[in-house]
């Protein structure tokens, strides 16, 4: 911002020595205050992405408390796949059912979730993560598929989940 003030400052100063200067000088601003945006978003972005990494680290040591700070109350989570039928399948899961479920995992059992690659979108205060994935259990692999994040950003500055759906397959996997 007070690189952006001086350039104004010195704009203003020389804006009638020639069209030229006035040209580069309005690119010069343009870039500058194009750049803060890009600056902003990957600062978002980087914030997101921790966000999402906490989340599995909670999930594969069975840690709610990690996973608490990643969810949001109201969180929904579904799953969606294909059964052995050929029919579309839709899958709600309450969210304390899932905190219980994660504290009742085996301390002998490893839960890895191997993410393939991250998208994020930010807009303001919500946030899409789109991260492909493959699902380990017991070093033994047993699915891919891709999760779908919804994220807000909450008052206190914090990145919430508020939605999660997945999709599983066993087919047509990189494995």
């Amino acid at each position: 911002m007070i690189v952006f003030q001086l350039l104004l400052k010195l704009f203003l100063s020389l804006k009638n020595k020639g069209m030229k200067f006035f040209k580069v000088l309005t690119i010069v601003v343009f870039i500058f205050s194009f750049s803060g945006n890009i600056y902003a978003q990957s600062e978002n972005e980087a914030d997101i992405k921790k966000v999402i990494k906490l989340f599995f680290k909670g999930l594969q040591s069975g840690d709610t408390i990690t996973l608490n700070k990643t969810i949001a109350r109201d969180a929904i989570l579904q799953t969606t796949f294909i059964n052995k039928e050929g029919q579309s399948i839709l899958r709600s899961e309450n969210i304390d059912k899932f905190l219980k479920a994660v504290a009742s995992k085996k301390a002998e059992d490893i839960w890895e979730e191997k993410l393939l690659s991250y998208n994020i979108q930010v807009d303001a205060n919500m946030a899409n993560v789109w991260t492909p994935y493959e699902f380990y259990l017991n070093n033994d692999f047993s699915h891919c598929g891709v999760n779908s994040f919804q994220l807000y950003l909450d008052d206190s500055g914090s990145w919430k989940i508020i939605y999660l759906i997945d999709t599983r397959r066993q087919n047509s996997c990189k494995e």
